[in-house]
This record gives C-alpha cells, structure tokens and sequence, in this order.
C-alpha cells in the first residue's frame, strides 16, 4: 500500500512511542514515530521522525486529526491468548486445590454441564469477552464447551464485543466422570460439522471456528481421526491439551499403547499441522518437541496453570532452541488470571525458578517474554501474516498503554526511559493502564456503552 492508493482512506494517525517485536528483535522501541491505520484497519504506513505536515498532504489526513500520545504513553500490539477457557470463567480464582484429572472431573466437566442453559452461557460468556478485551487481549483462542449452539454464541459476542477469536466446540465422547457432559461419536461428528458450518456461515471478519478434541483421554481413536479430517477438509486451526501432568502422560499410554508418545497419539490422527496449537507441553521429550518442529505445530505455554494445579515447568527455552511456535496462554480457568499481564509474569517466574534448579539454564528476558505475547501468539496461531507487530499491511490490533494514570499501580521517578517504562507496565500494570484497545483498527475499548 502506498499513498497513490486512491482506495486507502486514513481512520486513524498517532504519533509518539511504538514499542513491538520483529522476528530478529525482541524488542523494538521507536519514538517520535507516526503511524496510519486505513479505512480497513489496516496498518498503511509507519513513519519516523516525518514532518507530519508532508505526511498529511501526502495520505490526505489533517494534522488536526493526529492522536498525540502522552510522554507516558506508548502503543503496543495486542496480546494474544493462545489458550483459555471461556466456560470455566465463572470459577476463575476457585477450584485450585486438586491435581488435573481429578480437577477435571470434580470441578470443570460439572460446569461446563451447564452451558446447555443459553441464558448461563450468556452471561459467562458476555462477561469473559469484556473482561480479557479490557485487560488487552485483542486476540483469543477459546474453548467452549461440547453445546454447539453455546460455542456459536461465544463467536457471536466476541464478534459483537470486536475481538479476534478462535472458537471451539469441544469434543469428548469418553472418559468423563459425569455422564451428562459427553457426546458419543456420531454426536460429535454431527455437531462439530454444524458448528463449523454454522459459524463461517455468519461471515464473521476476524472470528473462526478451530477443532477442538479435547484432549486424548477424552476421545475415541476413531474421533480423534475424524476430527483430524475434518480440519483437513475444512482447512481449519486445531487446539487440544498435551502432556499437562505425568499422570495424564501414564493414561495416555496406557489408552493408546500402540503409539509411541502423547504426540505420535495426535500425529498418527492426522492432529499435528501448522494451524495446530497445544496447551501446556510440560513433559514433552525432546523428540516430541522436534516432532512439533517438522509439524509446524505450535505450544501454548500456561505457567499460572501449570504451577496453579501443580502440572509441571515448562522449559522454554529448550522449546525454542528446538524452534518449536510457542505462544503464552491464561489457561482460564486452571490459571486463575484472565490477564495476559500475569502470564508474562508467570513465565518469566518460571524461567527463573528452572535457573534456580539449574544455573545453566538461560533464563528469559523480559523482552523475549513480551514477544512471546504478542508476536509470538500470532506465530503460534499461524495469524502472523494478520496480526502481531506494527508492519505495514497487517491488520491495527494495538493497545495504548498510560503509565501514569491517575491512581494506578505504578509509580515514575525522574529519567525513565520507554524501555524501563514498558518494562514497568509488564511487571507492575494492570487493566487500569490499558486506556484503549484496537482489533482490525475499530477502537473497542473503552466499549461503547461506558
């Protein structure tokens, strides 16, 4: 795109403090910087030390038009939520008192139960929606529950609500301690076909269907296939759960004993593609994570959950060095945190509690940790040529961030620069700090009705 393109029409230009990612830097920090977002919500140019003046005559803007930021304020990607439950968000901050499969069982599969009730679905949903936009995640990939018309109307309010989202259905036809909350084979098929069908038929812009196993104690062989064909067929994103905790490992092999591991059980299904994201990964060998690499298949890392319910550690550093796609995720609600903040913090928290158990381990920086957030969810859900960074022609997912809000959390002191600033806001900010949230260009919050 280019200033000659008499179709790009300029809905937004700000000039101040951008801070991002590139592939080759983790963090990028570019100040006195202007940037246009087109009628489309597309990134149109990004500009350093520009005379504004010739930029406006040039894109066709008035400089009066121009969003000044504050001294204080940067922009910064949106974060993206590569794992959270939606349905579990009525107990965030509970239940955290049992290992997995018996948290499962005693605390989620019961709830979960009851989003077959629209209403309760409604107001779950509506809730967790507003609440992970307003804490800056432009972009989340949700689980739902096994109700199929529950799962559309998630897609309908984060579409309605302007998020960017990837929504699924859950499948399940064995394995559950309640026998309400599963389907049986046919059942599963039958209402992931009409749930995909359904959802793209709405032609909703930026939200999607993604099939959604569970995980594989949960399904049959022959679902666990199904499913792999039907997001072939489809052409369509996958997420389930990966080796959580050695117990789930143990059961896994003794579910499918003809497999070599948890991850052969998910390729030999035809699981594992480069649209394929996998919650947790903490016990994976290294033969699996160079599984995931030949893949193309993406983690999603959930430390609050991981330590929350006593999981395990990932490393990730050695997922990295395996250059696997990993992204950061809530886990809502075995992470008892909706804010992708506090997975930030979590994870560099759990770098250095495995430099702690081995100081040859390279602990993260803060600054990988915010790439992780943000381009590298966009990686992890293959939506990296969307979304992720501040490049021209990708969609303006982006938050303004104010340190220095009244009343906040965090305090300055004299010579702060944007660098200890952002890393400031990561540490020590919250939803306070994020005063406006952009998905596809169209400002979402603060919502419309406050």
């Amino acid at each position: 795109m280019n200033q000659n393109d008499t179709a790009a029409r300029i809905a937004h230009v700000f000039r101040g403090t951008f801070v991002h990612s590139t592939p080759r830097t983790a963090l990028e920090i570019l100040q006195d910087c202007v940037l246009g977002v087109d009628d489309e919500g597309k990134i149109a140019f990004i500009e350093k030390d520009q005379d504004v003046v010739s930029l406006s005559k040039m894109w066709g803007f008035k400089t009066s038009d121009i969003k000044q930021l504050g001294q204080y304020e940067f922009l910064m990607p949106g974060m993206v939520d590569t794992h959270i439950h939606a349905s579990q968000y009525s107990y965030t901050g509970t239940a955290l008192d049992l290992p997995l499969l018996e948290w499962l069982n005693t605390y989620t599969f019961p709830v979960e139960a009851k989003y077959k009730d629209l209403d309760f679905a409604n107001d779950v949903y509506t809730k967790v929606v507003r609440r992970t936009l307003k804490n800056g995640s432009t972009t989340a990939c949700y689980f739902a529950t096994i109700h199929t018309d529950a799962s559309l109307l998630l897609g309908e309010l984060a579409d309605k609500f302007g998020q960017r989202a990837l929504v699924g259905k859950v499948c399940m036809d064995c394995n559950s301690a309640v026998p309400q909350y599963k389907e049986s084979h046919s059942e599963c098929k039958e209402e992931t076909d009409r749930f995909i069908k359904e959802l793209l038929k709405k032609k909703y812009l930026n939200v999607k269907p993604v099939v959604t196993p569970r995980f594989a104690p949960s399904c049959s062989s022959s679902l666990l296939s199904e499913l792999g064909a039907i997001a072939y067929n489809n052409k369509l994103h996958i997420q389930s759960h990966i080796s959580e905790n050695k117990e789930e490992v143990e059961l896994v092999k003794t579910l499918f004993p003809g497999c070599k591991s948890y991850t052969d059980v998910y390729l030999k299904h035809n699981l594992l593609t480069d649209r394929t994201v996998m919650a947790h990964g903490c016990h994976l060998t290294d033969e699996e994570l160079e599984i995931f690499c030949e893949t193309g298949s993406a983690i999603s890392h959930c430390p609050n959950s991981n330590i929350s319910i006593c999981s395990g550690m990932l490393n990730v550093r050695n997922v990295l060095n395996h250059k696997v796609k990993l992204g950061l995720g809530t886990d809502v609600a075995g992470g008892y945190s909706p804010s992708m903040l506090d997975a930030i913090r979590r994870t560099l928290d759990t770098s250095k509690a495995l430099t702690i158990q081995d100081p040859q381990h390279e602990t993260l920086s803060f600054e990988e940790v915010f790439r992780l957030a943000t381009l590298g969810g966009s990686e992890a859900l293959s939506l990296d040529d969307q979304i992720g960074n501040f490049v021209v022609g990708k969609d303006f997912d982006a938050l303004r961030v104010n340190v220095c809000v009244p009343d906040g959390p965090i305090d300055l002191f004299p010579g702060e620069g944007p660098k200890v600033i952002l890393e400031k806001f990561l540490n020590l900010g919250d939803d306070r700090n994020i005063t406006e949230v952009y998905v596809a260009g169209r400002q979402v919050v603060p919502f419309p009705d406050t």
